[in-house]
């Protein structure tokens, strides 16, 4: 448990949180499942190089091998391909260039294969669970009459199924932004601000937004797990931002205390000190 900063919000009328590590927990390894997906496809890997591992070119492990072709994708197609490919086609190309980086022999039908197998699990319960305190914490908030919504730096589909699927539906979170849809990521404060601009489109499509009582950043807050991307980006668009540090990364979240951050172990704390910080909901 914690406290508030000197400036602590007077007033919530929003809650945005990221989500995985916030709301949904990765069930799994990459190790896992790439490489159980590439074993029922019948892939096989060229020879460990030793090479490999004094920094000359040779095949990655596939943790690292996903890591830089995820890196790679970002750069050519920031935002998930934005509006120039489809999500499902940036992460096509993501898989099998981390295959390559990997080693991976494979003819064409194979490629498809292992893509269509990956994509497959990735979209389902196989690879994510909500944390148990989601819920409730979405729930109390919607009691309080504070507006929830979802930004996160993902592509469409965990609000078109894995979101719905996990039990987390359009009655928790009024709205959703994902960087493919804006063409933006965090910490990019635009794209805390966009958010901003949906909570107020829900209000007015509820009949419950004044247009003497605009909405502000100020009565914005964000939850996440990552200090550059969720702390400093909400701070930089004028809101308020919490972090939570669910892995027992103790000496992680110290130094997010030490450069100012207000850190969590779970949601259900930040209902507690919310509710003894005299601020007003909704």
């Amino acid at each position: 448990m914690g406290t508030w900063p000197k400036i602590h919000p007077k007033r919530v009328r929003v809650i945005t949180c990221d989500v995985t590590g916030t709301l949904v927990s990765f069930r799994g390894s990459i190790e896992e499942h790439y490489l159980g997906s590439a074993q029922k496809c019948g892939i096989d890997f060229v020879p460990d190089d030793p090479a490999s591992s004094t920094g000359h070119n040779g095949p990655l492990p596939i943790h690292k091998a996903f890591s830089q072709g995820y890196r790679e994708c970002c750069q050519i197609y920031p935002c998930f391909g934005g509006h120039d490919i489809s999500a499902k086609e940036w992460w096509k190309r993501c898989v099998l260039r981390s295959f390559e980086l990997a080693g991976a022999r494979m003819n064409e039908a194979q490629q498809e294969a292992v893509f269509q197998r990956i994509y497959s699990i990735f979209g389902s319960q196989a690879c994510y669970e909500k944390f148990d305190d989601a819920l409730p914490f979405l729930q109390w908030a919607n009691r309080s009459r504070i507006v929830c919504g979802v930004l996160s730096n993902a592509d469409e589909r965990y609000g078109d199924s894995i979101l719905p699927m996990l039990g987390l539906t359009h009655d928790e979170l009024q709205f959703q932004c994902f960087s493919k849809d804006f063409g933006l990521e965090k910490p990019d404060a635009r794209f805390f601000l966009a958010a901003l601009k949906q909570a107020e489109l829900y209000l007015v499509s509820q009949n419950s937004y004044d247009v003497n009582d605009p909405l502000l950043p100020s009565q914005v807050l964000h939850i996440g797990n990552d200090f550059q991307k969720d702390f400093e980006g909400a701070r930089r668009a004028g809101m308020h931002a919490a972090l939570l540090s669910r892995y027992g990364e103790d000496e992680l979240a110290a130094e997010w205390k030490r450069r100012g951050a207000l850190v969590f172990e779970d949601l259900l704390d930040v209902v507690e000190l919310l509710g003894r910080s005299n601020c007003q909901f909704g």
